[in-house]
């Protein structure tokens, strides 16, 4: 993950050649895990998502994703090296015991401003391909900073006062946050991964209307029909370094980290059952 930030930078869009380089590497990492790994270009060819496979060739899939370009020319240690890092965790524990089920790992280009929102995001791009290809499938999860922790008492925000009312202050635990449609998916995830670890993890259903609950790559499945929801640290409402050059690999909880991915796992294994 330091190497992401440190060796790969700056991995904006105006740095084609930077996120190609990643993206090889991305590659590389996944493949010697064991994964079968492929590439789909994106923007006419000048990106690419890196998808591995895990599990067989054919069937309904799960799909795990995570973007891996910054917000300008900043490290991104949180945002989004940390959700990298959690695939290329789940990739290490998937090759050592392949799953039943399809499970599709996916690093994605163009997340960040300004292509957000865009057709052109990596993510847009191999979802609207899933759904052109009639693929079935039964989950998506996507990785949006997983890396910041506080118990400091006031150190977790919200977009609206009322939901400070529902939920912790202190910013030690993962989120799992899904729209209304997907309640069901939303209780499923949280209950794998509360029971794989004490880790505290904070379920959120909410409506997609509501500032943050589409804020990362699950939207373009939902545009597609499909069920998704983000695993999160809440980002800028727990972590101020958000989208600044102090999003610094110094500043994480990689113990914590750790367990989220170790958390994932019993997610996509009770997911793919």
């Amino acid at each position: 993950m330091r190497r992401i930030c440190e060796e790969f930078t700056p991995r904006d869009h105006a740095h084609p050649q930077v996120l190609n380089a990643l993206a090889a590497h991305l590659a590389e990492e996944l493949n010697a895990a064991g994964g079968a790994v492929t590439e789909q270009p994106v923007l006419g060819g000048r990106f690419r998502n890196v998808i591995a496979r895990f599990g067989p060739q054919d069937g309904p899939r799960l799909v795990v994703g995570a973007h891996y370009d910054t917000c300008g020319d900043q490290p991104g240690a949180d945002d989004n090296a940390s959700g990298v890092a959690g695939l290329l965790g789940l990739a290490e524990l998937l090759g050592r015991s392949p799953p039943s089920l399809r499970v599709d790992l996916v690093a994605y280009p163009l997340e960040e401003p300004p292509h957000f929102r865009s057709a052109a995001m990596g993510s847009a791009v191999h979802a609207r391909s899933l759904a052109d290809a009639q693929v079935e499938v039964r989950a998506m999860i996507a990785l949006e900073m997983i890396g910041y922790f506080s118990d400091e008492p006031g150190s977790q925000r919200y977009p609206a006062p009322a939901l400070g009312a529902l939920f912790p202050d202190r910013g030690d635990f993962i989120g799992v946050v899904g729209r209304l449609e997907d309640a069901a998916l939303v209780r499923r995830v949280e209950q794998a991964m509360q029971g794989a670890d004490p880790l505290p993890v904070v379920a959120a259903t909410l409506p997609a209307a509501v500032p943050g609950v589409d804020f990362s790559d699950h939207l373009n499945y939902w545009e597609q029909g499909f069920s998704a929801l983000m695993v999160t640290d809440t980002a800028f409402m727990r972590n101020e370094r958000y989208h600044t050059p102090r999003d610094t690999p110094d500043t994480l909880d990689y113990a914590r980290m750790a367990r989220v991915v170790a958390q994932l796992h019993a997610a996509i294994l009770d997911l793919a059952r």
